[in-house]
């Protein structure tokens, strides 16, 4: 492979290749929190140069894992003899009575070493919670939401307006049955992460970068969840609705409080020697996820009407808010195009630089020297008054129940032409490669 960097493609394989990932295995035991001693905790995911196969090329058969994987039920009813034989060793992680051939424990969410990340969070959060539900006219979302335990049956959770999860619960009347997975395949994060059009299920996403086996759920089978989830927690999302909130988000400021959907779970289900994931708040792991499905998405948008080379979502803007565009330019309103259509291509983006193809848009001081050389405010400079943003920007106006709104500026930092088709004064703008010295003559 060249030393370069990948070029970002509106395939989602590509993307993968920029995901190099690590895993590291923290203590099970955190300071102050009550862990089952069977479990580990999975506390951090980081970026790393050498794990392509790893992310994506390795056999989904795994020996510890059974079909049957009841733990806990709430007032349901029995399973069969053998998915009680072949269960996983879950007797450590539930709470009441001790279950048997034909009957299962009592749901307590208490077990789960769900974290409070840091002073001033609303509570222990599963943050790594991959939510699954069935919408009655598009099907299967698969999306993250953090989820807020209240006790040991209920959780709150965070669900954006006007997404996935939030228009299938108010399409449905009664409570939506959810399957919250924790513990996943990278590539089953990253799908999650992506939000596509309505009725693209994400877990189709995943089966096309990686193998992804899923299994019925045992409530309702109609939700089928990735078979090589950690844990399972089945129930229902109710349209009642109770304080969300605080907790430190992708911007490393305060999300606020909300009154959000509460959750009732019924069972939960579980893998042998479980590992339990968290997400670091506001950390690289965070931002990654969140961040990096958008560069195909405004690279995708930006192709329609001009001739993209790469996208990067900035860790400097949060790996949300921030973008830097890199086109080929072919006439000379292509940078503002291009600006314009980044914006459909993330609605939650706040400013966007376009950079031509000899500026490395990942070097933000190449970024700065384009700006410093090739813009002019008066000319180059775009901002639209008012817009739908995201609501983790804390300088946005903020409605309850209603999309954050906020002013949004995109930079035309390509070259300036001074004719339709071509710029006449083209070496003034590029840059000279200054002669280097060979301090071995000199020594």
């Amino acid at each position: 492979m060249s030393n370069k960097r990948v070029r970002v493609l509106p395939v989602m394989a590509s993307v993968l290749l920029a995901m190099l990932l690590a895993v590291t295995v923290v203590s099970a035991r955190p300071p102050g929190q009550e862990v089952s001693e069977d479990l580990e905790q999975l506390a951090q995911i980081a970026p790393s140069s050498t794990r392509v196969d790893d992310v994506i090329g390795d056999d989904a058969d795994e020996p510890g894992y059974t079909g049957s994987r009841s733990v806990g039920q709430q007032g349901g009813s029995a399973a069969s003899e053998d998915a009680a034989v072949d269960a996983p060793n879950w007797e450590a992680l539930m709470a009441g009575p001790q279950p048997d051939k034909t009957g299962y424990g009592e749901v307590d969410l208490l077990r789960l070493p769900f974290l409070t990340h840091y002073d001033g969070d609303a509570g222990p959060y599963a943050t790594a919670a991959i939510a699954i539900v069935n919408d009655p006219d598009n099907g299967p979302n698969v999306s993250f939401h953090r989820c807020l335990r209240l006790d040991s049956t209920r959780l709150a959770a965070r669900i954006v307006e006007r997404r996935g999860a939030d228009t299938a619960l108010k399409k449905t009347p009664d409570d939506l049955p959810v399957a919250i997975c924790i513990g996943l395949p990278l590539h089953v994060l990253l799908a999650a992460s992506m939000a596509p059009d309505p009725g693209v299920d994400e877990l189709a996403i995943a089966q096309a970068l990686a193998p992804t086996p899923v299994v019925p759920c045992l409530t309702n089978s109609s939700l089928f969840v990735p078979a090589e989830a950690e844990f399972v927690l089945e129930g229902r999302i109710t349209h009642h609705t109770v304080a969300e909130g605080p907790f430190v988000d992708l911007t490393e400021t305060w999300d606020i409080v909300r009154q959000q959907p509460v959750i009732e779970i019924d069972r939960i289900t579980h893998r042998r020697d479980a590992i339990y994931h968290a997400l670091l708040p506001g950390m690289l792991e965070h931002k990654m996820l969140m961040g990096m499905p958008k560069e195909p998405s405004i690279y995708a948008a930006v192709s329609q009407v001009a001739r993209c080379s790469n996208v990067s979502i900035t860790p400097g803007g949060t790996s949300w808010l921030h973008a830097v565009v890199q086109i080929d330019k072919q006439r000379a309103d292509d940078g503002r195009k291009a600006a314009e259509a980044a914006f459909r291509g993330h609605p939650s983006l706040k400013h966007v630089v376009v950079v031509d193809a000899d500026v490395d848009l990942y070097d933000p001081h190449d970024v700065e020297w384009a700006i410093a050389t090739r813009f002019q405010a008066d000319r180059d400079l775009l901002v639209w008054e008012n817009e739908p943003s995201s609501s983790l920007d804390p300088s946005a106006i903020h409605v309850p129940g209603q999309k954050s709104r906020s002013a949004k500026m995109g930079l035309d930092a390509t070259i300036p032409w001074d004719e339709p088709h071509r710029c006449t004064r083209l070496h003034e703008f590029q840059r000279v490669a200054l002669p280097k010295a060979d301090l071995s003559a000199y020594l």
